[in-house]
């Protein structure tokens, strides 16, 4: 692995703009920076469920173990078929998964066999039962069969000593059951990133808290929460910290050293209260704090003391959309995921005029919806103002209209990303 950039290089890029970066550009950043975590810890494999391979796992046997049937039919010896003309086999047993027979069988003899038996000693080739006419005593069978056939090879899928599944790979419920079919019950997994988070604001209150004049609910820690617990992050949620440089500075310095990444929303714009931009300044070093995009531009990145930093904007869409755009991607190469890669898009028509000023990439929010016809087409949810969070709630997906895009007419083609499954 490459060891990672250093903060100073990249302030010091030809083509590094700290106040207006492309999105792309950020991403890859952010990305040049990040090393992932080594601890590691043995879990059972039920509790190994969205968590990442620490270690490689090698296979401990072959599977398939032995020779088996592909299906239900009949296991025979290839050199009795007749080239042309029907073959006419006695039955002498049957073989179960589970529960093979145990004799050999010999010239002119063949043994029912069950999808998943083994193969009895002296066959080499599986006729399907539907090629097969039998009396349970005898088996005729059509000519035209080829050896080998119907048989699932020892060793075929997995032999003894391969490596199963790499480290890096996110553990999904095909992985829980490709371990348990090779008998292991533990693995090695990286710990879970310790993520903490807080808020910034005078005006936030939590929820349970009556309001006061000019107050409101603080919305952001909780999706905050959602987003970082479907990722399978160790959160630390720090609460709301007062527009106070003393107390910012005391809870970023706490954060810095319980977590691995320190997250807040609000305080990265430019304004009298905005102090995070200045302690960053102090405490660490910002890569960057502003996207070419929107919503979201007030975005900051960097490093406190050796923890990842980001600095989201404080509006409760924008927390959400660069979240996904930036700080997904961030986090699951953080975690050792080996998978990692840019999100997908994909073009449909939008139905719904879009507006869109030149000189910012956006993400406005669309549900995508199947018409009577069968296509798939998008639209938008309504008023895309990055304070109203019902755009994120009634959303399915973001339709990404690039930076030199303008308004666009109702049907035109658009790029399209899916929401769901990203945290």
């Amino acid at each position: 692995m490459q060891p990672a950039k250093s903060l100073h290089a990249a302030s010091c890029a030809d083509d590094y703009d700290p106040n207006s970066l492309p999105v792309d550009k950020a991403r890859q950043l952010i990305r040049d920076f990040l090393v992932p975590i080594t601890g590691t810890e043995r879990v059972h494999i039920r509790a190994a469920l969205g968590r990442v391979l620490g270690e490689d796992v090698i296979s401990p046997l072959a599977v398939p173990a032995h020779d088996n049937s592909a299906m239900d039919g009949y296991a025979v010896r290839f050199a009795d078929l007749k080239p042309e003309g029907e073959t006419v086999l006695r039955v002498v047993g049957t073989a179960f998964a589970g529960a093979p027979f145990r004799g050999q069988v010999g010239p002119g003899e063949c043994v029912r066999i069950m999808t998943g038996a083994m193969i009895p000693a002296g066959t080499d080739t599986v006729i399907m039962q539907e090629r097969v006419e039998s009396d349970g005593h005898t088996a005729r069978i059509a000519a035209g069969q080829k050896a080998g056939q119907n048989i699932r090879r020892a060793g075929e899928d997995l032999k003894p000593g391969q490596v199963v599944l790499a480290r890096g790979t996110h553990l999904r419920p095909a992985e829980l059951g490709l371990l348990a079919s090779l008998g292991i019950g533990e693995v090695t997994v990286f710990r879970r990133l310790r993520v903490a988070f807080f808020s910034t604001g005078d005006e936030l209150v939590s929820i349970g808290t009556p309001l006061g004049e000019g107050q409101i609910y603080d919305s952001n820690r909780y999706t905050l929460y959602g987003m970082l617990m479907r990722l399978g992050c160790e959160v630390i949620d720090l609460g709301v910290v007062r527009d106070d440089p003393a107390a910012l500075e005391k809870t970023f310095n706490e954060a810095a050293a319980m977590a691995d990444v320190v997250i807040t929303s609000g305080g990265v714009s430019v304004g009298e209260a905005d102090f995070t931009k200045d302690l960053m300044g102090k405490l660490g070093e910002v890569v960057f704090w502003k996207i070419a995009m929107k919503p979201g531009r007030p975005l900051a990145y960097g490093k406190i003391k050796g923890a990842h930093f980001f600095g989201l904007p404080g509006n409760p869409v924008s927390v959400m959309v660069t979240f996904y755009e930036f700080v997904r991607e961030a986090l699951l190469v953080l975690m050792g995921r080996r998978d990692v890669a840019p999100l997908p898009t994909f073009k449909v028509r939008c139905v719904t005029p879009l507006k869109k000023s030149p000189g910012r990439t956006e993400f406005q929010r669309g549900i995508l919806f199947q018409e009577p016809s069968g296509e798939w087409v998008v639209r938008v949810t309504g008023d895309q103002g990055s304070g109203i969070l019902r755009s994120m709630a009634e959303a399915n997906c973001f339709i990404v209209l690039p930076e030199a895009q303008a308004n666009l007419p109702a049907d035109a083609l658009v790029e399209v990303q899916l929401m769901e499954g990203l945290t």
